[in-house]
C-alpha cells in the first residue's frame, strides 16, 4: 500500500541515512557504526553515516547508552511487517545533544537526554493528553491504518509499519520533535539508570497502572523478562498481596533473587495432564485478580498454532491469552503489554463474555505520561532500574548479543550498550563483557 504523507509532519522512511546520503546524511560525511537488519535472524554491524537535521524540530543525539529489548526480537525473527534490509534497529537510547534544528527551544548541544521510544509531537489531540504513543503526526503508514483502523505514533528503529525511523543501536540518532521526545537527564542520574526511562520502566509501570492493580490483590505475570520483572516490582509497590511469575527458564530464579516475595510457576515442569490455569487455581482460590501479559504473541506452543502461523493463517497465537482467561477470577482483568501485531485464531471469546472478564490492550506505553514521575523516583531512590541490568557490552558486540539474548543464554536479562561516547561504568553497575 502507498503511504499517505498527510498523516506525518516529519520525514518518514529514513531508516538508514546512508541509503540517501545527499538527503539524509550530515554534510561532514562523518561515518558511524550501527546495527542493521539484514533479514530474518540476521543483524550485522555496518558502516553508516551520521544523520543530519532534516526537519526544523529535529535533534541529532550522540548515543552514550542503548540496549536490546525483548520486542527487538520480533524484528530479529522477521515477525513484524515491513522491515527492509539495512534498517537501523534500537528504540531505547540516551546520549548527549550534538545539534538542534531551528525550532528546538529547550535543548542545546551537550545536554544529556533520554529519548522516548515513540516519536511524538507534544501538540496533537493525543499528545496533549500525554498519550504520546498515539501521536497523530509521526506515522504515515497505510498498512497499519488498514490493519488497526488508526495509526500509532512513529517508533524508533521499529520497521516501516511504525514510520521507518533509524534506531538507537548506533553512534548517532536523528530524533524528530526533540523538544517533546527527549527528556533532560540530571547529573545525579547516570546513564545506566536514565536509559531505561526510554521504554522498559514506562512500559512496565503503564502495564500495572493501566490494568488497575490494587492493594491486596493477586497478580500473575506471563513472561519474566525485564518487563515482567519490573511489572512484578511495580505490582508490589501498588500493594499487591501476591505476585506470581510464569516462565520456563532461569529468569524465574533471577527475578526471585531480586524480589524475594515473588512466587514462581515453571510451566515446563507442570505434571502431564495439568495446565497453567489448573496450577494457578491450586495456588490462588478462585483465580487471580489481575493477569499481565509480558511475553508476546509470536511464541506458539502447540503444533496447531505453529502450523497456522507458518502458513500465514494467523499473526499471533492465542494460547497465552486463553491461559489468562482461564486463570483470572470472574470479572477479573487481563492486561496485554506483550507485542501482538495482527490476527489470532481459537480465541476463547465465550469465556470472556460469560465470565465478565475485562481485557485491556495496554498498547505501546505512553512514555510522556510517566517518565518525569519515574525520573523523580529514580532520583529519590524509590526505584532502581539496575535490578534488571545483567551485562554491559560494546556496540560492536550487539549482533552477537542478539543471538545470546534470543537463546536466553549466559543469564542475559537487560544489557547496557556502550559506544565510543559513553562514560565509564557507574558505581555498582556491570563492567564490560566481551564476547
Amino acid at each position: 500500500m502507498r503511504k499517505g504523507e498527510g498523516q506525518a509532519h516529519v520525514a518518514t522512511d529514513v531508516a538508514n541515512p546512508a541509503a540517501n546520503p545527499e538527503k539524509y546524511a550530515d554534510p561532514s560525511g562523518e561515518k558511524m557504526r550501527a546495527l542493521a537488519w539484514q533479514g530474518a535472524n540476521d543483524v550485522q554491524m555496518v558502516d553508516s553515516l551520521k544523520p543530519r537535521i532534516i526537519n526544523d524540530h529535529d535533534v541529532v543525539v550522540k548515543v552514550t547508552g542503548s540496549t536490546i529489548c525483548g520486542s527487538d526480537l520480533h524484528l530479529y525473527h522477521g515477525a513484524i511487517l515491513q522491515m527492509k534490509k539495512g534498517d537501523i534497529l534500537g528504540h531505547e537510547f540516551c546520549g548527549k545533544v550534538d545539534s538542534v534544528g531551528p525550532a528546538v527551544t529547550n535543548l542545546k548541544p551537550g545536554d544529556r537526554v533520554v529519548a522516548s521510544f515513540q516519536i511524538a509531537c507534544g501538540e496533537c489531540y493525543y499528545c496533549k493528553q500525554k498519550l504520546s504513543s498515539q501521536c497523530e503526526r509521526t506515522n504515515s503508514d497505510e498498512l497499519q491504518n488498514y490493519l488497526y483502523g488508526h495509526r500509532t505514533a512513529g517508533v524508533l528503529g521499529y520497521s516501516h509499519l511504525t514510520g521507518g525511523f533509524a534506531g538507537g543501536q548506533a553512534e548517532y540518532v536523528r530524533m524528530p520533535y526533540g523538544n517533546a521526545s527527549l527528556l533532560k537527564l540530571p547529573d545525579d542520574v547516570p546513564d545506566e539508570k536514565g536509559l531505561y526511562l526510554s521504554d522498559v520502566l514506562c512500559t512496565s509501570y503503564h502495564c500495572v497502572t493501566d490494568t488497575g492493580v490494587q492493594k491486596g490483590e493477586t497478580v500473575a505475570i506471563w513472561g519474566m523478562g525485564p518487563v515482567g520483572l519490573m511489572c512484578a516490582y511495580f505490582a508490589f509497590k501498588k500493594g499487591a498481596s501476591r505476585v506470581i511469575g510464569i516462565d520456563n527458564n532461569w529468569r524465574l530464579d533471577w527475578c526471585k533473587a531480586k524480589l524475594p516475595k515473588l512466587e514462581t510457576l515453571d510451566y515446563s515442569k507442570i505434571p502431564s495432564g495439568s495446565s497453567v490455569p489448573t496450577e494457578l487455581r491450586k495456588m490462588v482460590d478462585k483465580g487471580v485478580d489481575r493477569a499481565l501479559e509480558c511475553a508476546a504473541g509470536e511464541y506458539a506452543k502447540g503444533i496447531g498454532h505453529k502450523i497456522e502461523m507458518r502458513l500465514g493463517l494467523e499473526n499471533d497465537t492465542s494460547e497465552t491469552l486463553n491461559e489468562m482467561i482461564l486463570s483470572v477470577k470472574k470479572f477479573g482483568t487481563i492486561g496485554i503489554t506483550g507485542v501482538y501485531s495482527g490476527y489470532t485464531n481459537h480465541f476463547n471469546i465465550g469465556a470472556v463474555m460469560e465470565l465478565g472478564i475485562r481485557i485491556i490492550g495496554n498498547g505501546q506505553a505512553p512514555v510522556f505520561k510517566y517518565w518525569e514521575e519515574l525520573l523523580h523516583q529514580i532520583q529519590t531512590g524509590e526505584i532502581d532500574p539496575t535490578i534488571m541490568l545483567s551485562h554491559r557490552i560494546d556496540l560492536e558486540d550487539v549482533a552477537k548479543a542478539y543471538r545470546i539474548f534470543d537463546a536466553k543464554q549466559e543469564q542475559m536479562m537487560k544489557v547496557f550498550i556502550q559506544t565510543k561516547f559513553s562514560a565509564p561504568p557507574a558505581p555498582g553497575t556491570p563492567q564490560l563483557t566481551r564476547f
